[in-house]
């Protein structure tokens, strides 16, 4: 092979190896985020533990509860939209359990279906505890006024129904609730794009592999060309 294409064969070579390193490094990454998810998951749906006295955002994000309380009556509105069902609202009201009160979301109503009053007398509500992060650079302010929110601010929302920073989000409320669908967490909003960024890293280094060899073989044909 003629010396002066060393460089671009050397220079194709490094190249592919460097962007496939980069795509096996994702597909490693991908496992280990399956791993996580599947953990989370396992602890989203462990045996419902009592609500600690100070739950703490970060070691009890997504811990299993159980609550017996009485439902405030006062709804707030969370606007959100669910496949084949359209828009509707995430309702969140107290929860008082006699000595504490905390947000419960009770869960999903579509924008057509006039909110029932709450349960009387106590539920048993089993969910989770949730710190969401919904706010976006776009997401408009809260309507406090009009009751109709674009992200469940657990400050705010405390503060207007009076009480602690807390949410639990219910998988089920016994008795049930008449016209509300539960929204429990699950994993399904945690990112996962290893996999895609493994299939760009894996398809650079194609695209790159085919472009060296267009590129040798050229200047090949060029070389034979000027030597005929």
């Amino acid at each position: 092979m003629r010396k002066s294409l060393m460089v671009p064969l050397i220079f194709g070579i490094a190249g592919v190896a460097v962007l496939l390193g980069l795509g096996k490094w994702q597909v490693e990454r991908l496992a280990w985020k399956e791993r996580v998810l599947a953990d989370i998951e396992a602890h989203i749906r462990a045996d419902p533990v009592d609500l600690p006295a100070e739950p703490d955002p970060q070691a009890d994000r997504y811990l299993p509860v159980k609550v017996t309380g009485r439902i405030g009556d006062e709804a707030l509105r969370v606007l959100v939209s669910q496949k084949q069902v359209g828009a509707g609202y995430r309702v969140i009201s107290a929860l008082d359990s006699g000595g504490r009160r905390v947000l419960l979301d009770r869960g999903f109503v579509p924008v057509a279906v006039s909110l029932s009053a709450p349960a009387e007398g106590e539920v048993t509500v089993i969910g989770n505890l949730h710190w969401p992060d919904e706010r976006l650079s776009a997401t408009p302010e809260n309507d406090v006024a009009g009751n109709i929110w674009f992200a469940r601010d657990i400050a705010q929302m405390a503060q207007v129904l009076g009480t602690e920073p807390v949410l639990v989000v219910a998988r089920s409320v016994s008795p049930a609730q008449e016209g509300i669908t539960a929204l429990p967490v699950d994993a399904s909003g945690i990112p996962n794009d290893h996999l895609s960024y493994a299939i760009t890293w894996f398809s650079l280094a194609a695209i790159w592999a085919a472009m060296t060899g267009i590129f040798i073989w050229r200047q090949v044909r060029a070389a034979k060309g000027a030597g005929a």
